[in-house]
């Protein structure tokens, strides 16, 4: 078992910056692939980025050149770094952990809360 716990959100203006981060807790966890995903109200939950285990990364198109996904696996922590941020990717933001570093959500077994990411313009 998996448990992860998402903070960081928060309201910030077009253009800003923010760091979401998902603590993990288990004793596997670091090992997992870790995603982050991202869905706003009437839309379909999209992937976002994720990381392997090892470090290696993946990021959805949209938000190449202007996320960075990281961990520090010493303290089970994923942090989602977003510069230039827009007011369409005002969302709630999920932390997933799976077992490949895949895009498809259904792909991840674990999945926090969630964090509140507001972009005004």
């Amino acid at each position: 078992q998996v448990q992860l716990v998402e903070s960081g959100g928060g309201l910030v203006q077009a253009g800003g910056s923010l760091r979401l981060s998902c603590a993990a807790s288990g004793r596997t966890a670091s090992t997992y692939v870790m995603g982050w995903f991202r869905q706003a109200p009437g839309k379909e939950r999209e992937f976002v980025a994720a990381i392997g285990w090892r470090g290696s990364t993946y990021y959805a198109d949209s938000v190449k050149g202007r996320f960075t996904i990281s961990r520090d696996n010493a303290k089970n922590t994923v942090y989602l770094q977003m510069n230039s941020l827009k007011p369409e990717e005002t969302a709630v933001y999920y932390c997933a952990a799976g077992t490949a570093l895949v895009t498809a959500a259904w792909r991840y077994n674990y999945w926090g809360q969630g964090t509140q990411v507001t972009v005004s313009s």
